[in-house]
């Protein structure tokens, strides 16, 4: 089973992704973390964001044990990630690896922005997660805070609101939801309620309903 989640930044999905892998058995993979990994390959040298050639490099050399690096969760290098992934050769460069990683048995749960329309349009579940910018900005904030570093709510929002721009309106996979994607806004729920509501979808989808 191929479970795709989409959606914006902190609105929950990498959360709602790991306990449905958790739940059913399966792997999962933050595809977001690819992106934030060639942005810090750059970073940490010193290249340019926009250095199309030293981007696709990094993206082809990605080595998936470096995924783990707690580095990649700041908030900097996601901003980064949402640069360097409009790159077309860049997303290119990644897209076989994670659909090679969906397809190896028994399955996989994948978040990221164009899981279910791109890289896994024949997923079995499809869901897009969405939360009120300012929730979302609210969450990064405390999870940059618990990490031990500053974090002003109104920059962090200012920059969400800007990475959304950007997200919705690149020309290649822009993010929106598949048409045949789930609605599951995350704005006034905790985790468990989060969880719960993903559960019933997938098991609405496996049922042969589609109201859950």
């Amino acid at each position: 089973m191929i479970i795709a989640i989409d959606g914006p930044a902190a609105s929950g999905k990498g959360t709602l992704a790991k306990r449905l892998a958790a739940h059913y058995g399966l792997r999962h993979l933050d595809t977001g973390l690819i992106y934030r990994a060639v942005a810090h390959e750059l970073t940490s040298k010193g290249m340019a964001l926009g250095d199309e050639a030293a981007a696709v490099s990094a993206a082809q050399g990605l080595d998936p044990t470096t995924l783990d690096d707690p580095a990649l969760k700041s908030h900097q290098v996601g901003t980064a990630a949402s640069v360097v992934s409009a790159i077309p050769a860049v997303r290119a460069a990644l897209v076989e690896f994670q659909r090679q990683y969906a397809n190896q048995p028994p399955g996989a749960v994948l978040d990221g922005r164009d899981i279910g329309t791109v890289i896994c349009p024949n997923a079995d579940v499809k869901i897009f997660v969405v939360a009120d910018a300012k929730v979302r900005a609210r969450r990064r904030a405390l999870e940059a805070r618990v990490r031990g570093e500053a974090a002003d709510e109104a920059a962090i929002l200012a920059d969400i609101l800007a990475r959304d721009e950007r997200d919705q309106n690149r020309t290649v996979a822009p993010l929106k939801p598949a048409s045949d994607a789930y609605l599951l806004d995350n704005s006034h729920l905790d985790i468990e309620g989060g969880v719960r509501a993903a559960i019933d979808i997938v098991e609405a989808v496996r049922a042969g309903r589609r109201e859950v």
